[in-house]
């Protein structure tokens, strides 16, 4: 995903305001989602139909573990905060405020680094043992401050913080959740909205923080900027002009020299930003514009 196309997305969220200005609305749904998201890929029972009841229309589910729901609601609470965060540094402090915010009242250790040594179920990286995860979340928190400081691109910082932050894995649990969490208050510091990890998205997504270990953070970084591009279109459909109403591909092969099955394939491959919607890929006149100026077929396979 070229970032010239995120940009133009971006550039036109922002043309109303700050994200911070965002319909209280919009922005429920959006941290609903990505609770939903979040919470689902570590085995929380909550369906989307459970997360819409609960946080959208604020009904009581059943036949749903307390934890759960908790978690849910705590969640939903935690992603809600991170605007005000944004203005202030990220520091070790911000991740274990997160995991207080997160699990108090579920787990016995919230708030707190981990006091015994873990191993991370599928992946061949061991975590750094428990004296150590404090000397390296320091090591983190100045080494992410430098960097940013020094300018660094949002996207392969992003990749960088989210990926040094799961192999320290300071927490005992929580950590994938914290961890996101830290990684869209580094987006939304950075004026870019947040991005989800959703059920589908799981075995890319793990599978690029395990590559990382052996072949870089090219993967994983991939991953964000097609997540950033589907958070974009989302957005923008709710609070857009009818240039980011989204669409089929075929309404929109008929504008141009592409075929709905040559945009879909560009869609699959990630290079044409678009949204899977009950099986079918959707766009918006906007960002098939976009992909046509910058990319075009010049650049197909």
């Amino acid at each position: 995903m070229l970032e010239d196309i995120l940009q133009g997305l971006r550039a036109e969220l922002l043309t109303s305001g700050p994200l911070d200005t965002i319909p209280d609305p919009v922005w429920k749904r959006t941290s609903a989602l990505n609770t939903w998201g979040t919470n689902a890929i570590e085995g929380n029972t909550l369906t989307w139909s459970d997360v819409e009841k609960l946080l959208l229309q604020q009904r009581g589910v059943s036949n749903r573990p307390v934890p759960d729901i908790l978690e849910t609601i705590h969640h939903d609470a935690a992603f809600r905060g991170l605007l005000q965060r944004r203005a202030a540094p990220v520091r070790m402090a911000t991740a274990t405020g997160l995991h207080e915010a997160v699990f108090h009242g579920i787990k016995p250790d919230a708030g707190q680094w981990r006091r015994v040594n873990v191993r991370i179920a599928g992946v061949r990286h061991v975590p750094p043992r428990m004296e150590k995860v404090i000397p390296q979340m320091s090591a983190w928190e100045e080494a992410y401050a430098k960097r940013d400081v020094a300018g660094e691109g949002v996207f392969p910082l992003a990749a960088w913080m989210h990926f040094e932050f799961e192999s320290i894995h300071p927490f005992s649990d929580g950590n994938g959740r914290v961890g996101r969490l830290l990684l869209n208050l580094h987006f939304l510091k950075h004026n870019w909205p947040p991005v989800h990890v959703l059920p589908p998205d799981r075995l890319r997504y793990l599978r690029g923080l395990d590559r990382a270990h052996s072949e870089g953070l090219a993967d994983l970084e991939s991953f964000l900027r097609e997540a950033m591009a589907r958070s974009l279109l989302d957005l923008l459909d709710q609070v857009g002009t009818r240039e980011d109403e989204l669409k089929p591909l075929k309404a929109l092969a008929t504008r141009g020299s592409y075929s709905a099955k040559y945009l879909s394939l560009r869609a699959g491959q990630g290079v044409l930003p678009a949204l899977k919607i009950g099986g079918d890929w959707r766009t918006s006149p906007r960002a098939h514009r976009l992909y046509s100026e910058l990319v075009g077929r010049t650049r197909a396979p």
